[in-house]
């Protein structure tokens, strides 16, 4: 059996990693296929083929504008496809166009899944935003061909329908959720706390860059974790799902920190198990990237969240937390929100120990229901 999957993968964006490691994983169980039977379309080859022994494809070929893009990649790829048994698209928050690219990009794979007879699935995706017309009429097509479609939260199967999609939708969460550490080791009052930023505004990362924005982004973040520290005296650890740019963002942040001399900055490539380890050896994550937030919630660490994303939002209300989480425009507002929620948390620390156990047995239990949904996928082939 030959298994292609297709995603963001391949960016240095490690929370992508994450999802990849774990398809990869469900995969080989699932169909007892080894490495090399798996096909992993990415924006780094060498990268991804040398990472999980898989053999990889280029993501997409750049070929003057974007139409032209996704025809020459069509017709590049679509060779590989005619040997697969399945194709997997997703997972991540790949249902959108918010970069002008994943709607129609991705709607390019299930075209050439469908002209190759290969059953297709969407798994474990998040939807979102979704403005433009074409990027609404390619994720229909692609949901209305796939065998079956499955999303990672309640929210994105709601966008789904509101622009028509009428079939039915499983939601399995992320399928990163399949990652799982078991711990045993809070200690009886937090100390060591993981955060994660994002370079929003930033022009080498955002889509539309706005200095004094990323200036106040930056600004706000540093009172806002000064206040927690002075408030706690806790002690503080960077660490980057995205390489090298949310790096450079913790450094700004630390920069304009008056309390740096409690700061400390994990300034490498962190692959997923290393995220994995890094979330476990925290007692709380305060996490801007959704995947900070899904790997700590594996290793079993109490989370809040400041979100920068509408997948964000939805996720800390997939999992009944939106009292723990703060939209990052808020952070201007106040220098006090981050140490408020902190307060929160700790106020009955058994209790939120107690309680994030519980949210990470029940969201690995519904990822590994996605293996289900992959098995149908090919059933009488």
């Amino acid at each position: 059996m030959k298994i292609g999957i297709v995603g963001n993968y391949g960016n240095d964006n490690n929370g992508d990693e994450a999802i990849l490691y774990s398809l990869i994983q469900q995969v080989k169980e699932q169909f007892s296929v080894q490495n090399e039977d798996i096909t992993v379309f990415s924006n780094n080859t060498q990268q991804t083929s040398e990472r999980y022994g898989v053999k990889s494809y280029p993501l997409y070929y750049k070929r003057g504008n974007l139409y032209k893009t996704f025809f020459y990649t069509y017709k590049s790829n679509k060779r590989y496809m005619d040997g697969f048994d399945l194709l997997i698209i997703g997972g991540g928050g790949i249902l959108m166009d918010f970069y002008r690219r994943e709607a129609h990009l991705y709607g390019t794979y299930a075209l050439m899944a469908k002209h190759s007879g290969v059953p297709y699935v969407l798994y474990g995706c998040g939807a979102g935003p979704l403005d433009t017309v074409t990027g609404k009429v390619m994720i229909r097509y692609m949901c209305k061909y796939a065998v079956n479609v499955s999303v990672r939260d309640h929210d994105s199967k709601e966008l789904l329908r509101t622009i028509g999609v009428t079939r039915h939708i499983d939601v399995i969460g992320d399928p990163a959720f399949t990652m799982f550490k078991e711990r045993n080791n809070h200690p009886e009052k937090p100390q060591r706390i993981g955060i994660s930023a994002v370079p929003v505004y930033n022009a080498n990362y955002w889509p539309s860059g706005d200095v004094e924005k990323y200036d106040r982004y930056v600004k706000s973040m540093a009172e806002n974790l000064d206040t927690l520290i002075n408030t706690h005296n806790v002690d503080i650890t960077f660490f980057a799902t995205k390489y090298p740019q949310d790096v450079t963002v913790t450094k700004d942040i630390r920069n304009k920190m008056t309390r740096a001399d409690k700061v400390d900055i994990i300034d490498r490539n962190l692959v997923p198990e290393d995220l994995l380890q890094v979330t476990s050896d925290m007692d709380v994550v305060i996490g801007t990237r959704l995947h900070s937030l899904i790997l700590a919630t594996n290793a079993q660490t109490p989370i809040i969240a400041l979100s920068y994303h509408k997948k964000v939002t939805d996720f800390m209300r997939s999992i009944e937390s939106s009292d723990l989480c703060i939209e990052i425009n808020e952070l201007q507002k106040n220098k006090q929100l981050v140490a408020n929620a902190y307060s929160e948390l700790i106020a009955d620390w058994p209790a939120s120990v107690a309680r994030t156990k519980r949210i990470s047995t029940n969201t690995h239990a519904e990822a590994m229901r996605g293996k289900q949904l992959l098995a149908k996928a090919v059933k009488g082939k």
